[in-house]
């Protein structure tokens, strides 16, 4: 017995020793690595060799994997080689090893529900990162059977609700109709823990209200947006209740609700910023960003720097509108080093992060980088990724770049057969390739545009009085701005100052409500020359002054946003946001913070 302990003893010594061994050479090709990252300048290329030499000494996979993952973050941050990036942190995920284990464990856990369930959400998420959307909602649906047969109709709700959320990604709307009507009866005659109940409510109006969102259908979301926002302002005065619930396979919550908070703002900016409504937007935009600033001093999760690159991209968006570009600007800035930290992140947005610089170099009318930019988002979004599904997949993106393009092409006025290959695939008279009401009344603005270019007017008033008629039915009241500005010069082109004048008169009321500087621009030109062919002198003078005052609140901004030192931005097409634009103030991520 006490030789068994010897020996024992001995190979128990002998495994310390090799795992201190190991721990030493480990350490130290970690410090030299370290050392060759944070020289100034930074010696990237040795600080690589140092990371790649700890693979011969076949360490364990734990190692292997932290070692993949800073090698992919190595390569992302410093280097272009984007391809070997992110083959080591495909690598570092090791998604192909989980799941066989996963799916043991689901089978072996039948008899814990809550175990099971937790099992069965994670293989869905796993599924959901490698873009099977098709295994995931499959997976879901059997955790929803699931829960109905050990009576837990509130994770019932849960599973329903996640398949109905993927099946919103894939564009199942046949699918997702009745499955939302089923959730929305599930909820309601659920009676149990009141912040679950609210939470549930909450999931299933957010999944109505981007559905409407996604449609373009501004106005007749209004009913659930409004529900949501008490829904919000109810479990905010709700204290948990340290109460467990009766059913452990009750032991689930969707968000907290300080993160639900910042989802109920975020989606009132989409909506806001659809309807034209850029002052509530930004005053949402507001809110949420403080929120989330507070919400990330205490927090990591991931889903919150999601959060503010959705609100960010937005806010731009109005910026936009509204001829406030150098804010945006910076603002588009700080996208990019928001996407520099997390590489998932940056595969997720980095078309909406194009189309974004695209829509700046409209703004400040540089064509030719505009082009490239909805180029190059056109060609990121198709590009395969291993972060999962997210936005730059979605059909009414690709509508949008197209749209703006086309646009430019216009503009340009010497791209014909691009301009017309392009127009040809948003057909909104035809088979258009998305359901959004607001995108196809875009089609039909950027068609009337094309022909009142084209001097073919008859045609112009036709597609405009389509984007007129579809802009009315959902409040999109940029749209309607747009339209009578454009429809008023066909008149005053044409010589009916009347008919003009009714067009513009409400556009300029319009534009100042939203407020949007470009129509307000256009619309007080107009109004200036019409009065002038009408003898109006005194009401042209007044015109030819708001004129003259937006030129130069735009001429201003224009100045300072191309002398900002991100404006080189509009250069740039290929790989991760270049480094030069990182926070100067941020946390910097050193290789041990990724042990």
């Amino acid at each position: 017995m006490a030789a068994q302990a010897a020996v024992a003893a001995q190979a128990a010594a002998a495994q310390a020793a090799q795992a201190e061994a190991a721990e030493s050479w480990y350490l130290a090709l970690l410090g030299f690595a370290e050392h060759f990252r944070t020289s100034s300048p930074p010696k990237i290329r040795l600080c690589v060799h140092c990371l790649q030499a700890v693979f011969p000494f076949k360490p364990p996979q734990r190692i292997e994997a932290r070692t993949h993952l800073q090698l992919g973050s190595v390569l992302y941050h410093h280097t272009k080689n984007s391809e070997q990036a992110r083959s080591h942190l495909e690598k570092a995920n090791s998604v192909d090893a989980a799941k066989p284990l996963l799916r043991k464990a689901i089978q072996i856990s039948q008899q814990t529900p809550y175990w099971h369930c937790r099992l069965l959400f994670q293989l869905a998420q796993l599924h959901t990162l490698e873009k099977d959307l098709v295994s995931a909602c499959d997976l879901l649906g059997v955790g929803a059977e699931y829960a109905r047969v050990v009576g837990s109709e509130y994770t019932r709700a849960l599973f329903l609700l996640s398949k109905g959320m993927l099946l919103l990604m894939e564009r199942k709307l046949q699918e997702v109709h009745p499955l939302l009507t089923l959730c929305g009866q599930i909820v309601e005659n659920w009676q149990g823990n009141p912040i679950q109940k609210e939470s549930l409510r909450v999931f299933f109006l957010v999944l109505q209200v981007t559905h409407y969102l996604d449609a373009g259908q501004v106005k007749s979301v209004k009913p659930c947006l409004k529900q949501l926002q008490q829904c919000i302002q109810t479990i905010s005065t709700l204290h948990d209740d340290e109460i467990l619930p009766s059913n452990p396979a009750d032991l689930f919550h969707w968000l907290p609700k300080e993160h639900m908070c910042v989802l109920v703002y975020l989606v009132t900016v989409m909506h806001s910023m659809q309807a034209g409504y850029l002052e509530k937007a930004q005053k949402y935009t507001d809110k949420a960003l403080m929120q989330l600033e507070k919400l990330k001093m205490l927090d990591c999760s991931p889903i919150l720097s999601s959060f503010q690159v959705i609100l960010l991209e937005h806010i731009i968006m109005c910026r936009l509108v509204t001829g406030h570009k150098a804010t945006a600007l910076q603002e588009i800035s700080q996208v990019c080093q928001l996407c520099q930290q997390s590489p998932r992140l940056f595969s997720n947005h980095a078309a909406q992060l194009h189309t974004l610089l695209g829509l700046y170099c409209v703004s400040v009318n540089c064509m030719d980088n505009a082009e490239a930019q909805f180029t190059t988002a056109l060609r990121v979004r198709c590009r395969p990724s291993l972060y999962g599904a997210g936005l730059t997949n979605h059909q009414e993106l690709w509508a949008f770049i197209v749209t703006n393009l086309a646009s430019v092409y216009i503009r340009e006025g010497n791209r014909h057969q691009e301009l017309y290959s392009l127009l040809e695939r948003i057909n909104p008279d035809h088979s258009f390739p998305v359901s959004s009401h607001c995108l196809r009344a875009a089609a039909f603005y950027v068609r009337g545009l094309f022909s009142f270019f084209q001097g073919r007017y008859n045609e112009a008033k036709r597609f405009l009085r389509e984007t007129l008629k579809m802009s009315n039915a959902e409040d999109l009241n940029r749209l309607t701005a747009c339209s009578l500005v454009l429809l008023g010069h066909i008149f005053y082109v044409l010589g009916n100052h009347r008919e003009s004048n009714n067009m513009v008169v409400p556009a300029m009321q319009l534009a100042s409500k939203i407020p949007d500087m470009s129509v307000q621009l256009w619309s007080s030109a107009l109004l200036r020359d019409l009065n002038k062919a009408c003898g109006n002198a005194m009401d042209a003078h007044e015109a030819a002054q708001m004129h003259q005052n937006f030129s130069q609140q735009l001429l201003q901004d224009h100045i300072e946003a191309c002398s900002l030192p991100e404006h080189n931005l509009i250069t740039w097409t290929d790989g991760p946001p270049p480094v030069q634009f990182q926070a100067q103030n941020g946390p910097n991520t050193s290789l041990a913070s990724l042990l």
